[in-house]
């Protein structure tokens, strides 16, 4: 089926041609060039961090982000089992073995507790530490990052945050990317900005970013002649892409002023309907938006499913939260700590067309299905 109304479709315009045509005839086509520089420079400004490093994607970010952190094969990895593939591959790809934590259920997010619980089982006996913890900022909302850093500094455990989809974010007054010895983003196509394809590492640790830069240009030595004393990757992002991207930042503020609308009409006009609750809102904290979820308890013919069936037959996408990593086939007997609350999110949880270029009449539209559906 073709969809008239998007999940989160890309929103671009003359500003994006515009900045990608100057890029083009400026004649720096190879992946490097000046406004690779200028959107590292933007974004780490954006979220408060000494260096940037742009990527072919999110999930390049995090496997760099894990080998510049010291991951490698036989360690094992704190994951949220609420997330997207991409968080659990990565530390698959350095010989890292993920372990995975339930959702909590006041904020949908990594359960601190049973990471500290976790942490302090290892001390207590004697069991080798993790090597790190990679929280996801789910669905654009922070993690308690003022929890969860000192916590993991404690153990003695470092903390790469996945921002994925959190860009415009905020906790504590400070920005989503701006916690944690790194943070990865994402520029995928359906995220709040997009470079078509395209990620990004941020962090304070000069020594970071060389070792991820490094890595993601076929770890070349800087002599005249081929020389490779690691191996390396091709991730880097490309210099025309890194042009969209700086249009695309330039306009984030507006992109999360119409999601944030988004979201408020939603909630206005579906938060009474019986069985719904929206995702748990942070206290100390300002979501992007991204995408708009809530969870619908079933009553009879009235489920989750049977509302997605009806925004799909009315051509508008819609999709169930991340089926919980520890129930993927690709990770069956993987370490699981809890996950019946994950699990219960997948089973009732569905995500709302949420783009920033989505019209009222559109927004109006799947209003008006989702209330057919339950009502």
């Amino acid at each position: 089926m073709t969809f008239r109304t998007y999940l989160s479709p890309p929103d671009v315009g003359e500003a994006e041609r515009e900045r990608l045509l100057a890029a083009f005839d400026s004649g720096w086509i190879a992946p490097v060039g000046p406004d690779l520089d200028a959107f590292e420079a933007e974004l780490a400004e954006r979220v408060e961090r000494r260096h940037a490093v742009a990527l072919s994607s999110g999930t390049a970010a995090l496997h760099l982000g894990l080998l510049a952190l010291g991951v490698g094969t036989g360690d094992e990895v704190l994951v949220p089992t609420l997330t997207f593939a991409a968080t659990a591959n990565a530390v698959v790809y350095t010989g890292a073995t993920p372990v995975f934590v339930d959702a909590d259920p006041s904020t949908w997010n990594i359960d601190l507790k049973l990471v500290e619980d976790e942490l302090a089982r290892r001390r207590r006996n004697g069991v080798p530490q993790v090597k790190a913890i990679v929280p996801v900022d789910l669905y654009g909302r922070c993690v308690d990052y003022t929890r969860l850093v000192p916590l993991a500094a404690d153990f003695g455990v470092p903390v790469l945050a996945d921002a994925a989809e959190a860009l415009g974010a905020s906790h504590a007054g400070r920005p989503a990317g701006a916690f944690g010895r790194a943070a990865v983003f994402s520029f995928n196509g359906n995220k709040i900005i997009t470079t078509s394809g395209g990620g990004m590492l941020v962090t304070d640790d000069e020594e970071v970013a060389r070792r991820v830069r490094h890595l993601a240009t076929q770890a070349r030595e800087p002599v005249t002649h081929y020389e490779h004393r690691d191996v390396g990757f091709n991730y880097r992002l490309s210099n025309l892409l890194a042009a969209l991207g700086r249009a695309q930042l330039a306009g984030l503020d507006a992109k999360l002023a119409r999601r944030r609308e988004i979201n408020q009409t939603y909630r206005q006009y579906l938060g009474s309907l019986p069985g719904v609750a929206f995702a748990p809102c942070d206290p100390n904290g300002e979501p992007n938006n991204w995408l708009t979820c809530l969870t619908v308890q079933p009553r009879g013919a009235r489920h989750r499913d049977a509302v997605i069936e009806a925004l799909v037959v009315s051509g508008i996408e819609a999709r169930p939260l991340w089926k919980p990593m520890h129930l993927q086939p690709a990770y069956k007997g993987a370490a699981s700590i809890g996950g019946s609350f994950a699990e219960r999110l997948s089973d009732t949880g569905l995500c709302l067309p949420s783009g920033s270029s989505m019209t009222d009449l559109q927004l109006a539209e799947v209003i008006e299905v989702v209330r057919w559906a339950l009502l």
